[in-house]
């Protein structure tokens, strides 16, 4: 019973993954990094006060270029992220711009073995480093690198026509809506119970489908 299960709904979650799960990342992804080129486009350079903490070769670079290459990177670059185009090399981007942040910012000063340092896995900085958020930005970044926008982006519409997957169908997307959903309903009712509502429909139509194909 479990094995039929899994074969019936597992390439069903894995076709409505290639669609939802790159999309949320990419729109969490711009968000945050679209609010930190904002700030800098609008704030005082403060990569001046950073002096000798950029890694090699920003660190050959005066501070004022640092600053307008972070800026400019993080606004242009999330806009991309969010239509998914050129997916895998603007994350890329971000991994290292991420790298150098954790580097220049956020990385402790001196740590005495890994106990120390894990320390730093933190928000708020007490002496140990601050690192938490961007490592969890690195580990977002990761799976966009490796396998790109996926099926919403502009980077699957250039590639031109491809084979659906399989189990991209009704009872896919119908038992996602409803599970990620319902929960969802008691933070946000309409969109949980409408988008409940939605895969319901959908659900209906696989199993009319089937009826008239039986």
């Amino acid at each position: 019973m479990i094995s039929t299960a899994s074969s019936v709904y597992t390439p069903r979650l894995d076709a409505v993954g290639r669609w939802l799960s790159p999309l949320a990342l990419r729109t969490l992804l711009a968000w945050e990094f679209f609010e930190s080129g904002r700030e800098k486009l609008g704030g005082q350079n403060w990569f001046s006060d950073l002096e000798g903490r950029f890694p090699f070769p920003f660190s050959t670079l005066p501070a004022s270029l640092n600053w307008q290459l972070a800026t400019w990177l993080e606004l242009v670059g999330a806009v991309m992220l969010l239509l998914g185009l050129a997916t895998r090399s603007v994350a890329y981007v971000f991994w290292v711009l991420t790298v150098v942040a954790i580097a220049a910012v956020h990385w402790p000063d001196q740590w005495n073995g890994l106990g120390e340092l894990w320390q730093g896995y933190a928000i708020t900085d007490q002496g140990y480093g601050n690192f938490k958020l961007p490592l969890l930005f690195l580990a977002m970044l990761l799976p966009l690198i490796l396998n790109g926008g996926g099926a919403l982006s502009v980077d699957r519409l250039l590639a031109g026509p491809q084979h659906a997957p399989v189990g991209n169908d009704g009872l896919g997307w119908g038992v996602s809506l409803i599970a990620l959903l319902l929960p969802v309903a008691a933070l946000l009712p309409g969109v949980g119970f409408d988008g409940a509502l939605l895969g319901g429909v959908l659900l209906l139509g696989y199993a009319l489908r089937r009826r008239r194909t039986v």
